[in-house]
Parts: C-alpha cells; structure tokens; sequence
C-alpha cells in the first residue's frame, strides 16, 4: 500500500520504490530491539553497540517498544561496549567535555528482501506469480557519530531501478535537561521526509505494512504527508517533557537525488519555500500497557513540474493511536490513523490537468495483531482512501485508471510472520480489495474488477 501515485504534469508521477523499501529498511533496522524478551539476536549495527538482544526495542519489527523509541529519541547514543574517547578540558581546568566518541566495531550492517506475487488475475501483457531476487538489498550505518550525535542511515539498490540511493535518513543530536522539576528530552533532526523522525507506527514510512510486493497494483491516489514529498530534505527539533508530551517542528525543501539538479523547468513535484510539518502526541506507559494519543500536520506548496509560476496547495491534517498490552506469552498491539488532506490546485487547474481548483483525500488505516513470544505474528488491516470526483485526475486508463472518476480504495490485508531468528522473518501477506480506484466492477473502465488486484505475497527479509 506504499506506491501512491502524485500528480505531474499530464501524467501521474510514481512515487519511488526506494522510498517505499526504505520504510522496510529503516524499520527492520530498529528490530535491533524488543519490548519483551525473546532468545534471540538483535539487528547488527544497534544491537552491536548497545549489546542488547531485539527484545529490548522491537517486538517483530519495525514495531518499536517503550525501550525503542527512548532510543531513537535519544539520538541512538546509547552503548555499553568500549568506546573511543577524547576529552578536552575546559580554559580554567576544572570541566571538560567529550569530543570524539568512536565505537571499536564498525557501525554496517547489510539488508536482503527477496519476494514472491500472485495476483488473482495478471495484469493484461505481463505474466503472473514474479518473483523479485532481490527485491532490494540495502546497505545501513547505525548508531554513534559524535557525544549526544548518532544516525539511521540506509543505502538500497531494488530490482526495478537497478542503482544504489538514499532511501532513509535520519542524523540526531539530543540531551537533556530539566525545566522546574519536569524532565525534559530534547533535540535536533536531519532527515529526508514527513514523519521520518516519528518514533510511533502509526503513519508513514513506519506505519503497516511495513512492506510490500513492487509488482502488485496500487490504489493510485493518497495523502502528500504519507509520503507524496519525494526528494527532500528537513531540519527540526522535538521535545518530550516528563515522558509524556510529545512536541515536534520541521521544515522541508526540495533536495532531488539521480534527476536533475538544481531542479528546473522538466522537475516535477518541487516545493516552493519551505514545508512544515508538526507532531504532538501524549503518551503514557502502565505496568503491562501503553497508549498514545497524536495529531500531525503538513503545509506544503508544490510545482506540478518546473520551478515558478502557479502552485498545487495542500493542507494535511491527521490523527493517531497505538494501543499496546503485555500478556504472559503474547502482545496485543493496535495501530489506526486518519489523515484529511485539501487541494488547492491552482496549477493543475490552469493547465488543464484537473477539473476541479479544490479536491480532498482522506485517508484512514487500522492494524492489529498478537505477537506470540515463540516467533509469530499474526495481523489484520483496514485501509480506505476517498476523496473528491475528478474526471482528469482519475481518468479510466487499464488498470491504474477509473472508470468513476474517483481515488476511492478499500480493503483488507491479513499477514502471518514466522521469525526463526530475530533479524530473519518470512512473511505471507493477503491483500483482498472491496473497491479500487472508486469502484468495485470494471474500475479502470478496462473490464478490471477490484478483486482482480488481490494478491499473495510472499517475503524474506533478513540483516546480518
């Protein structure tokens, strides 16, 4: 579900599977840890330097426990091996402060996904049942770079496009300190997208599922902060205060990575200015539970293509939950979000590439599922994308058209993970559509039906 479609000029403009795969990597980089134990090892480049087994920050991953997101929000500093260390002394001598802190292992750690699809019909002129060897393989560097400074950073090469680029990027300093008696966590963030510094699996990239076959049917539409701002780039800074109050600010500009550079009059989907995004979210840990509760937010004005003249606005704006409970062998964990987005879309508009100046998509997911502590997972999703009729926008086209003019989407998805060791997980995925691109009989206007796109998908995914 993470191969939306966003609007170029005359065309629709993929969004890359390198962004899609990143989510897969970046997450299975986080399985380093683990909310409750299970004899197993942790994902090499953070569990090498913490020591800690995946139980400590993951449950399957990508999914973060209490223990996971403290890590990532403390700049993935933490460590109990040996460390190089420089110290210098203060001008009167009586401080001094580190400024180096180097581990003696390397931080790399390599990734491998591999799949397999079946499609309930083929897509017309292509064959059935593809496998993808490999589907991406991915290079990480996890964890320290300077005192209060560490990094998640993942290289990846997919089948389709053949050539190495930054999928997820994330480079923290954080610290704390105290205001009145109220503990305060704080820092800074340098990464490549909206939500990218989220700790909670809620939202894009890190939202279920947290991986998906690149050769099956997508729904084409689908909110810009869930991932429409590709290329980019965003400094911002985040607080937690008494482990409690969650509040985070960034920015975002066009930073294009394998096209053209700087971006001219052929760039499609560039921003103008800058883009804000907001987090707030509050959360609460009991003996056995733990909930959080968020909003989130993304402005953003967008060049269809080239670098002046009319914009595409748009405003989204979401809601969040994660629910999760501790039993004696299993965890329940619960995910749902609600995202409404306006268009304004002054360009489209004027050059004939939408029959509307405003439209709107909606987007609302929910997942949960039962962890067995013996290596299983079993999960089911909902998904629903609605928005606006717009006969331009939404054209009848075979298979990725609609024959309504509608975004609409929706459906179910059941998975079954088995995890042998804890940075190896084999995954069957059912994908079942009760409507696609706004209808459910003979959508694309092509005599496609909606269920003609359900799908089998089988996957391995292991780091080492």
């Amino acid at each position: 579900m993470k191969n939306f479609y966003y609007r170029g000029k005359g065309k629709k403009v993929p969004v890359s599977s390198k962004r899609r795969l990143g989510i897969v990597g970046a997450i299975i980089l986080f399985i380093a840890f683990a909310t409750t134990p299970v004899p197993v090892k942790a994902i090499p480049s953070f569990a090498r330097q913490t020591g800690l087994s995946c139980s400590a920050c993951h449950t399957v991953f990508p999914e973060l426990t209490s223990f996971g997101r403290q890590f990532k929000l403390n700049g993935y500093n933490m460590t109990n091996i040996k460390t190089i260390v420089q110290k210098e002394s203060s001008s009167n001598g009586k401080s001094s402060r580190d400024v180096l802190k180097l581990l003696h292992i390397p931080q790399i750690s390599l990734g491998f996904n591999t799949g397999f699809t079946r499609l309930a019909k083929n897509i017309p002129g292509t064959q059935n049942n593809n496998v993808e060897f490999p589907q991406s393989v991915s290079l990480y560097y996890g964890g320290i770079i300077a005192p209060h400074l560490g990094s998640f950073i993942q290289l990846s090469m997919e089948d389709d496009e053949g050539t190495f680029g930054i999928d997820m990027l994330d480079i923290r300093y954080a610290n704390t300190t105290r205001i009145g008696k109220t503990p305060l966590l704080y820092g800074l963030t340098l990464n490549n997208g909206p939500m990218m510094e989220d700790v909670w699996n809620t939202a894009s990239p890190w939202s279920y599922p947290y991986s998906a076959s690149g050769v099956a049917p997508a729904p084409s539409a689908g909110t810009i902060v869930e991932g429409g701002l590709m290329g980019t780039l965003g400094a911002g800074t985040y607080g937690l205060f008494g482990n409690t109050l969650y509040l985070g600010f960034s920015v975002y500009r066009t930073a294009p990575f394998g096209t053209v550079f700087p971006p001219d009059n052929s760039s499609v989907m560039t921003i103008k200015g800058l883009s804000p995004y907001w987090r707030v979210a509050i959360q609460h840990q009991w003996t056995k539970s733990y909930l959080e509760v968020g909003t989130f937010g993304l402005s953003t004005r967008l060049y269809p293509i080239g670098v002046s003249g009319a914009t595409d606005n748009y405003a989204d704006f979401g809601f969040d939950l994660q629910y999760e409970h501790s039993f004696a062998k299993c965890q329940f964990t619960l995910h749902s979000s609600y995202v409404a987005e306006k268009q304004e879309l002054n360009a489209s508009s004027q050059a004939g590439d939408s029959q509307f100046l405003t439209d709107k998509i909606n987007s609302f997911k929910t997942d949960a599922s039962i962890y067995i502590r013996k290596g299983y997972k079993f999960t089911l999703g909902y998904f629903n994308y609605n928005g606006n009729s717009d006969n331009i926008i939404y054209a009848p086209a075979s298979v990725s058209g609609s024959r309504m003019g509608l975004p609409n989407s929706s459906g179910l998805m059941t998975q079954i993970d088995f995890l042998p060791w804890e940075n190896t997980k084999i995954s069957l995925i059912y994908t079942a559509y009760n409507k696609f691109n706004g209808a459910t009989d003979n959508y694309d206007g092509f005599d496609r039906n909606a269920g003609d796109n359900n799908s089998i998908y089988l996957q391995l995914w292991f780091l080492f």
